[in-house]
């Protein structure tokens, strides 16, 4: 695993980052850690958000198994309240 030395680093962030590290009963590097890997993704990950993107572009593409018009949702409540 790589070592990451920051320099002049701002203190008013630095104090942000140990009290969370604090809440959370962690090191501050375990919260350094964590805050960078959930800001910037992994090729991985970034592959994997495609994927994903992907499957739902498929799935909004899919024509509806019964055609329209539908009522609103408003409308069925409406409905409900009628009977």
């Amino acid at each position: 695993m790589a070592t990451l030395y920051v320099e002049n680093f701002p203190d008013d962030v630095y104090d942000a980052i140990r009290e969370q590290a604090k809440k959370d009963r962690q090191s501050i590097a375990a919260a350094v850690t964590k805050t960078l890997t959930s800001h910037y993704p992994t090729k991985t990950e970034l592959k994997r958000r495609e994927a994903v993107y992907r499957e739902i572009l498929k799935f909004q593409a899919k024509k509806p198994l019964s055609p329209g018009p539908h009522p609103t949702a408003q409308e069925m409540v409406r409905e409900d309240r009628e009977r």
